[in-house]
């Protein structure tokens, strides 16, 4: 393929962003954050319960969850992209995460009785995440979960490089994913990488030396994601005192797609925003991001490790579907719980227990609302692929 320049990036990435899109429902639902929450501003105020004011992560879906580890090296499952995190309602939060179990549900054919199964052991999840710590107890990662974490827990730092195409010469391969960059940003990421702020996160992991001399070996654009295909990203390749590598990840925070509650105190600053929420809700993550100015815009910077991968969970038979909407559920519920004093869990738990269904416990609110947004998504999905009318092929 042709690379293109910095100045023909734009269109290249909006073209290949609503490409991605068409592959499926769920990637079309997991690349259109924006129609999620038009939907739910369409609304009456009274549709979805009234939660308490804690940072959420604004866009949980399945590819928004999995392994991190934490600056000792220890991995976990945790929320790991904020993008869209603001201090809001966390039924915002419940109620995407069971739009994304419902659509991958029906991308590997399950039938629709799955999914009232799935909603209902995600609010079992949910719930048991809110317990005090005496009631607690700790749900068991399904066998998806436990082979990926084993798969992260053993890779390496040249497996890591395999994977961003970086070569034995420090060098970022450019091509499908990786683009050239314009004088100004190289510049840019010259000055970056002579502050303090960066010499401190380089140096926080793996107990390196304060001291130590950090250099920018290459940089390159990073074609990365979906949602955040046109924004800045950067991949930059950074040795320390030479002997060392390390991949820092370089992302423009944007304004938030999620309502924000009124009244209550939060960063003005997209980037200070998204570390805010990164600390709050997956520790493992919020100890190696940092917030920075970049040619002018907000950025939020942190060190890929080997160990940060994402549950692929593109096709799940009808237990491991129920395993994976219960576990999924209660690790966001640990994220929203760690904000709650027990007297806030109690009465956030009380409310979501109301209007139950009588034959299962999922409530009324959360079934109604996922049936009206895979109807909606279904139809904005087969527009999008009208209205493109991209061609069948993988790139």
């Amino acid at each position: 393929m042709k690379i293109p320049s910095p100045d023909e990036r734009h269109a290249i990435l909006i073209a290949r962003r609503n490409k991605k899109m068409a592959r499926s429902p769920h990637a079309y639902m997991r690349g259109n954050t924006a129609q999620y929450y038009e939907w739910l501003h369409s609304q009456r105020g009274h549709a979805l319960p009234h939660g308490p004011a804690i940072w959420i992560c604004g866009d949980c879906h399945l590819g928004n969850i999995g392994p991190l580890a934490d600056i000792h090296g220890k991995v976990d499952v945790q929320i790991r992209d904020f993008d869209q995190t603001v201090i809001g309602n966390p039924a915002h939060d419940l109620l995407r995460l069971a739009l994304s179990l419902a659509t991958a549900a029906q991308g590997s054919n399950l039938p629709g009785v799955v999914t009232a199964h799935m909603l209902e052991h995600m609010m079992e999840g949910y719930e048991q995440a809110l317990g005090t710590d005496e009631e607690r107890v700790f749900i068991k990662k399904p066998d998806l979960v436990k082979i990926v974490m084993r798969g992260a827990v053993r890779r390496t730092w040249k497996k890591l490089a395999k994977e961003r195409t970086v070569n034995t010469q420090s060098e970022i391969l450019q091509g499908k994913k990786f683009w050239p960059l314009s004088k100004a940003e190289k510049n840019g990421i010259k000055q970056l990488f002579e502050t303090p702020q960066i010499l401190a996160l380089v140096t926080k992991l793996k107990s390196r030396d304060n001291d130590a001399k950090i250099e920018v070996l290459d940089a390159a654009y990073w074609v990365k994601g979906c949602s955040s295909l046109g924004l800045m990203r950067y991949a930059v390749l950074v040795s320390v005192d030479r002997d060392d590598y390390c991949l820092i990840d370089i992302k423009e925070a944007v304004h938030s797609a999620a309502p924000r509650y009124q009244h209550v105190s939060m960063p003005r600053h997209n980037a200070v925003r998204v570390v805010e929420g990164v600390s709050q809700m997956s520790p493992a993550l919020g100890e190696r991001i940092i917030a920075q100015r970049f040619l002018d815009h907000g950025v939020f910077i942190r060190e890929l490790l080997p160990q940060d991968l994402k549950l692929d969970l593109d096709q799940m038979s009808i237990e491991e579907a129920i395993c994976m909407a219960n576990y999924l559920a209660y690790v966001v519920g640990c994220a929203h719980a760690r904000q709650m004093d027990d007297s806030t869990r109690k009465s956030w738990r009380s409310e979501l227990r109301l209007n139950q269904g009588k034959s299962h416990n999922t409530p009324t609110w959360l079934w109604k609302s996922v049936v009206q947004l895979m109807a909606s998504h279904e139809a904005g999905y087969l527009d999008h692929c009208y209205k493109y009318a991209l061609p069948l092929d993988d790139d």
